[in-house]
C-alpha cells in the first residue's frame, strides 16, 4: 500500500563553472559522468573514510547541482565539503525543506511520478520510492512515523544518526552498490573503500538484521490478532521497543 510522509531534508544548493568536475573529485560516486535531470547517490567521506555525510546528488544543469541528505546533515556536509574547496568557483546554499516521502509504489505508479516536476527517484529504484520537491497527488494516503520507518527497514535504507554515524564506512550502510563507483578517479577516502572491497572484506550491517527483525515481528503479529488481540497488542510494543532500542532511537510511543 502506497503513502506519502512528511520528510525534512537538509538540502544544499551547489552552484559555479567548476561545480561538476570539484563534486566529482569529493564524492565516493561518478558525478563527471550523471546526465541533466539524473540523480544518484553519493558518500562524502574523511580522508579515514569515514562517512562525513550520505548525499542524494542531482543534477540540474552541468554548473548546477542539488545535493540533498538527512536533517541535522547539511551542515558537516558542506564543512566536510568546504575542507578542500581552494581556488573552486563553486558555491553552496543550504536550507531544510520538508519533502512529501512517497513509498510503497508499483513499479508503474513510480515510473509516473517520476514524470512530473520536482519528484526525484529515492532509495533504491526496487524500493518503490520517490521524493517530490513540491505538490503532488492529494488523494495519496497520509502516512505515520511507523509506517515510515518500517517502510524505510523493510528496505534496508539506513538513516543517519540511527543505523551509521561519523564512525561508520561505507561497507557498513549495505550501499556500496548505490553510492559508490570502483571505476571513477581519485576522492578522499578512496583508498580504504577500495582496500576493504579488493580484499572482499565485511562489516557488520545493522540495518539488515533490523530488517529480518521487523519482518518477523510483523508476522508474528498478524497471527496474533487472529487469536489474541490482548496479547498481539503488547507483544507489538515489546518487540518494537526492542528494535527502536537497537536502532538507537525510540521510534514510536505505546498507544494508550
Amino acid at each position: 500500500m502506497s503513502f506519502t510522509y512528511a520528510l525534512q531534508r537538509d538540502v544544499i544548493v551547489a552552484t559555479g563553472n567548476d561545480t561538476r568536475s570539484f563534486l566529482h573529485s569529493q564524492l565516493s560516486n561518478d558525478i563527471a559522468g550523471l546526465a541533466v535531470g539524473a540523480t544518484t547517490y553519493a558518500f562524502a567521506l574523511e580522508p579515514t573514510g569515514k562517512i562525513a555525510a550520505l548525499l542524494r546528488v542531482h543534477c540540474v544543469a552541468d554548473d548546477h547541482f542539488v545535493l540533498d541528505t538527512d536533517v541535522g546533515q547539511g551542515v558537516s556536509a558542506i564543512a566536510r565539503l568546504s575542507k578542500f574547496k581552494i581556488r573552486v568557483k563553486c558555491e553552496f546554499v543550504a536550507t531544510t525543506q520538508t519533502v512529501a516521502a512517497v513509498r510503497g509504489l508499483t513499479a508503474e505508479s513510480r515510473s509516473d511520478m517520476l514524470a512530473l516536476p520536482g519528484v526525484v527517484p529515492a532509495w533504491r529504484a526496487s524500493d518503490g520510492a520517490v521524493d517530490a520537491f513540491g505538490d503532488i497527488d492529494a488523494t495519496l494516503q497520509q502516512g505515520s512515523d511507523d509506517d515510515y520507518h518500517a517502510e524505510r527497514v523493510r528496505c534496508a535504507w539506513p538513516l543517519f544518526g540511527v543505523d551509521i554515524d561519523t564512525t561508520s564506512l561505507p561497507a557498513e550502510t549495505g550501499l556500496a552498490d548505490v553510492a559508490v563507483s570502483f571505476t571513477k578517479g581519485c576522492y578522499p577516502g578512496q583508498e580504504l573503500v577500495e582496500r576493504m572491497d579488493s580484499r572482499g572484506s565485511t562489516a557488520p550491517r545493522l540495518t539488515h538484521w533490523l530488517t529480518r527483525l521487523l519482518l518477523f515481528q510483523l508476522w508474528l503479529v498478524s497471527n496474533m490478532w487472529r487469536v489474541a488481540p490482548s496479547l498481539a497488542s503488547a507483544h507489538r510494543w515489546l518487540a518494537t521497543s526492542l528494535w527502536c532500542r537497537f536502532a538507537g532511537r525510540a521510534l514510536c510511543k505505546p498507544s494508550n
